[in-house]
């Protein structure tokens, strides 16, 4: 069972929703204009009911099928943008300043509208779909906010399946895995106080400058170093903000970064040597330094039977050969918090030859909006068969 026809006549529709959502990026759980819009066209295909303020900003969509059934599946995707400067120049880029979809949730909430569409017309299946639109998937734990908001218990929700675009795969072809496939992500915030003064008479100050890279040199020691090299770990600190004048010791100095791992044992292990790392190498120099360390998104462990299913079911659209077995990535995603609570899977889908996610050049390929699309409505139908 390829793409389906109704789906590839209107894949150019589903692309035009999908600039609209491109050319109006938002932020977190600002995404008032999207989920807005999303309600709205939900409501103009019939579902069943459309709910909004759901983990403040989310949105869901319930639609029943022809035949009655027990089973009700949970579909999501997500609709936040980044903080970027687009630099595509498409002519449907970013319209908002320093706001961008870079990476691809503009295709990702166009698809499963477009299979919420289908499925209204068709119903045809045997049980309850439920399309869950979801906001601050970069950062603010949306997914979370949902759950915590009666998501998957007020719908009685008993498997939930995502998808992302994979920038650098084919399009037509998915990738998905039993088990761990995407990584733990937790947040670094380390705050230097050191002894401000005259640039030029270093010897009367602690260089907080100085004590910060030494800090981040550091850290990078304890994944070479403490952790099995067996074992997957990432220590990033891509913000370092100190100074004001190009003749001025700064007083203080303040960075941040990301540790990402997929073992709890592991995770505890970094957790305590970034702390140990940090404040001795500044007590080192003659600085003192705090770690605030925040526990955020867990790793996306699919379950073995619905991650099988799903790759059946991406089979049945682009053919086996075309789906791959997925090598797990140290990205994080917050639909790990769902996998917590329900059995399902996450699967990555070929976006071609694009720039990466979070890229400013990055756009999302609407050729593959027949295939993600058709995904989700062959995933429902087979999942609960009318």
């Amino acid at each position: 069972m390829p793409v389906l026809n109704r789906i590839a006549d209107r894949a150019d529709e589903i692309a035009e929703w999908r600039h609209d959502f491109h050319q109006h990026p938002e932020l977190l759980y600002e995404v008032h204009r999207t989920a807005g819009k999303v309600a709205e066209m939900l409501k103009s295909f019939g579902c069943d009911e459309v709910m909004t303020g759901v983990g403040r900003t989310g949105v869901v969509g319930v639609i029943h099928g022809k035949k009655k059934g027990g089973k009700v599946l949970g579909l999501r995707a997500d609709m936040d943008a980044l903080p970027l400067e687009e630099i595509t120049g498409l002519p449907y880029a970013s319209k908002t300043p320093g706001k961008m979809h870079a990476c691809g949730h503009d295709g990702h909430t166009s698809m499963l509208l477009g299979a919420a569409r289908h499925l209204c017309e068709t119903r045809n299946f045997a049980g309850t779909t439920v399309v869950i639109f979801q906001p601050a998937e970069e950062g603010g734990a949306g997914a979370k906010a949902m759950i915590d908001d009666g998501l998957l218990d007020r719908w009685n929700i008993q498997e939930v399946y995502g998808l992302h675009n994979y920038p650098g795969m084919e399009v037509g072809t998915f990738a998905v895995k039993p088990g761990p496939l995407m990584a733990a992500a937790d947040r670094i915030r380390i705050d230097i106080e050191g002894v401000g003064g005259h640039a030029a008479r270093p010897h009367k100050a602690i260089d907080t400058v100085l004590v910060g890279c030494a800090i981040v040199s550091a850290l990078q020691h304890i994944v070479s170093r403490n952790v099995d090299p067996i074992e997957s770990a990432v220590i990033s600190i891509p913000v370092f903000q100190a100074g004001h004048a190009d003749n001025v010791i700064p007083q203080t100095a303040h960075l941040r970064g990301t540790a990402r791992t997929f073992s709890p044992q592991v995770r505890d292990q970094l957790e305590k040597r970034i702390a140990e790392v940090v404040e001795h190498t500044a007590k080192a120099h003659g600085a003192k330094a705090t770690v605030t360390y925040k526990r955020d998104y867990p790793v996306v462990v699919n379950t073995p039977k619905e991650a099988e299913f799903a790759g059946k079911i991406a089979g049945e659209i682009v053919s086996e050969s075309h789906v791959k077995q997925a090598v797990p990535v140290m990205g994080a995603e917050d639909f790990a918090f769902m996998l917590e609570k329900r059995p399902g899977a996450f699967i990555f889908m070929g976006n071609g030859n694009s720039a990466n996610l979070h890229h400013p050049a990055y756009d999302f390929n609407d050729k593959a909006i027949p295939f993600g699309t058709s995904y989700w409505v062959r995933l429902v139908e087979n999942a609960m068969p009318a």
